[in-house]
């Protein structure tokens, strides 16, 4: 279709690379048509290069597709440059594509905190995208950035946006339990965290609080005000190898009607679910009234990995508990840098 919108994938062979490359063979509209990773694997065919751990086989449409490089002359001539590169090689090799005129919506962390770039969770945020009418010109760019967030930070937004009321005025304490997949597939050895627990996650914790409030922050003046969100992270990774899960208490003088939570956080909807995009969920808050959920071998494939599930919604002594459940490879990065990608093209950035 000569409407399709053309993307490029940078890191394409990447544990959310392949997550990506699966969930575009499907897409209605979004066609990937090249894909890039490390130097050694340029000239090789898709299937050769890739070590494919996702479900299923490698999508037809690239086994055959030669790995490019990542410089600007090998993504010329696409619509949109998708990246899921490391932070370590992301600002160099994105900036450069940007500076020449390339879109690119990025997972990598450098930027993101940037005033100039929005940081997108669809549903939360999408107006922040007004910041790309002024960006090239406060930025000497041809072209345009936009960051996705952190992945638990892109999870654990999700239920306080509809209570950021409740959550501006009161003090947060979040601890999250982080599969072994947010550090990638080599990203923790099997002995490191086989029947272990390790309390830290480094940089994790201040990421998430820092995110947080540029993520419910509100458009002034083409500028994002930050929310005003006190919040306090523990960031623990244990031995799950998908879903992030987070127990956020917000400690509040506020009066609560549990029932009210329960309704304000199913009810929750925002632009994706009203223009019915594609890889919008329809519900993109699921609430459990069991005891014993959200679990993550049974809740993590919600609206295939675009739902977060919260649950064990509490209030007792001033202190408001839900326990939040997401698949930090889906909402918290393949997923959200597709769905941002609909957002943008729905609103005219593409």
């Amino acid at each position: 279709m000569a409407d399709k919108i053309k993307v490029s994938l940078l890191g394409s062979t990447g544990m959310v690379g392949q997550k990506m490359v699966r969930m575009l063979s499907k897409h209605p509209y979004i066609e990937l048509v090249k894909v890039s990773a490390s130097p050694s694997k340029i000239g090789k065919k898709y299937k050769d290069a890739v070590k494919w751990i996702e479900q299923g086989d490698i999508p037809e449409e690239v086994q055959d597709l030669p790995i490019v490089s990542t410089n600007y002359e090998d993504h010329k001539d696409v619509d949109v440059v998708l990246s899921a590169l490391p932070n370590e090689l992301a600002e160099s090799i994105e900036l450069e594509l940007v500076k020449n005129g390339k879109i690119v919506v990025s997972n990598a962390s450098p930027f993101r905190m940037d005033p100039d770039v929005p940081l997108i969770n669809p549903e939360i945020n999408w107006e922040h995208l007004e910041l790309l009418k002024f960006q090239k010109e406060r930025k000497g760019w041809k072209g345009f950035l936009v960051k996705n967030p952190n992945c638990t930070a892109a999870i654990m937004s999700m239920p306080i946006k509809p209570l950021i009321e409740i959550a501006t005025k009161s003090k947060i304490i979040i601890t999250t339990l982080q599969a072994v997949s947010g550090a990638g597939y080599n990203g923790i050895s099997f002995m490191a965290i086989e029947g272990n627990i390790i309390p830290y996650i480094k940089g994790e914790e201040d990421k998430i609080a820092k995110e947080l409030t540029k993520l419910n922050g509100k458009l002034e003046n083409n500028q994002i005000i930050p929310a005003n969100l006190d919040s306090t992270v523990t960031s623990i990774r244990v031995p799950t190898r998908v879903g992030h899960m987070g127990v956020i208490n917000i400690i509040t003088n506020e009066r609560i009607n549990i029932e009210e939570i329960k309704k304000t956080l199913k009810n929750f909807k925002s632009l994706p679910q009203q223009k019915n995009l594609p890889t919008a969920p329809k519900q993109p808050i699921i609430v459990r009234d069991e005891e014993d959920r959200p679990q993550p071998i049974i809740d993590v494939n919600a609206e295939n990995g675009m739902t977060v599930t919260v649950g064990r919604i509490r209030h007792e002594n001033n202190v408001l508990r839900l326990v939040v459940l997401g698949d930090n490879l889906v909402r918290g990065a393949a997923g959200i840098t597709i769905l941002t990608v609909e957002v943008m093209k729905e609103l005219g950035y593409i």
